[in-house]
């Protein structure tokens, strides 16, 4: 008998203010002092308000909404908030080649950009356990710029499905951003959407697609993190769109 309901999904859904990421709390505490400092110390001067709107948009940096991530087999879902700046085809970096890594020389990558004001909590694009994690120190450049996956601060993961499909997904520093945090260990086991780490303060991810998989998203398309399908296994990929 077909059934339409959906399991572990509310028959309604109603909007809500997103809760702030724990990471945010001592910004936003040492922006409100300041704040309050400025604002009661110089009777709310240009720069206690100044200091009031940086307050708020810290708040809204870390802001850390709820997700409903598809369930499906052969689906990458996009770790990161933001637009879609670059779909080629580009060599593996060597931090997720070798035993243990993607296994392939070459791979589609697909770059998602975080300005300032996205959501900058970054998500696993599929089930399975955490096989590497790499740090890499290095530059703060743009990270729209294609040369920020290779000279940039960067921080390198593998993941491996229960198929045995690893993908790979690289946290980039950007030109604001001056820390990458994470949230999983090597050999923790994960599952899609689930939250892995986060971006300080503008940044990009690069996801590495495996083989026989193609991308499902366009440069210049928005993506949400834990939502959005990047990929599909079998798929041609996406080979055109129009922006409107």
């Amino acid at each position: 008998m077909l059934t339409t309901e959906t399991p572990n999904l509310p028959a309604t859904a109603k909007y809500s203010l997103p809760p702030m990421h724990p990471e945010g709390r001592k910004f936003v505490g040492i922006a409100g002092f300041a704040t309050l400092v400025a604002g009661f110390g110089l009777h709310w001067t240009t720069a206690g308000w100044l200091l009031a709107a940086l307050t708020a948009w810290i708040a809204l940096f870390f802001r850390d909404p709820a997700r409903t991530t598809p369930a499906g087999d052969g689906l990458l879902i996009s770790p990161a908030d933001g637009m879609v700046c670059m779909v080629a085809t580009v060599a593996v970096p060597r931090q997720l080649a070798g035993d243990g890594g993607l296994g392939e020389l070459v791979a589609t990558r697909v770059s998602v950009f975080m300005n300032v004001f996205d959501v900058h909590v970054n998500r696993t694009p599929l089930a399975g356990t955490v096989t590497r994690i790499a740090y890499v120190p290095g530059k703060f450049l743009n990270a729209d710029l294609d040369k920020a996956s290779d000279d940039n601060e960067r921080q390198y993961f593998v993941i491996e499905g229960s198929d045995g499909t690893r993908v790979g997904f690289t946290q980039i520093a950007g030109l604001v951003a001056r820390r990458i945090v994470r949230f999983v260990d090597p050999g923790e086991r994960v599952v899609a959407g689930q939250r892995v780490g986060l971006i300080r303060f503008g940044s990009r991810v690069d996801v590495y697609l495996p083989a026989g998989y193609g991308a499902e998203v366009l440069p210049g398309q928005r993506c949400v993190a834990g939502e959005t399908i990047l990929a599909r296994r079998g798929s041609a990929g996406v080979t055109g769109g129009v922006t409107q």
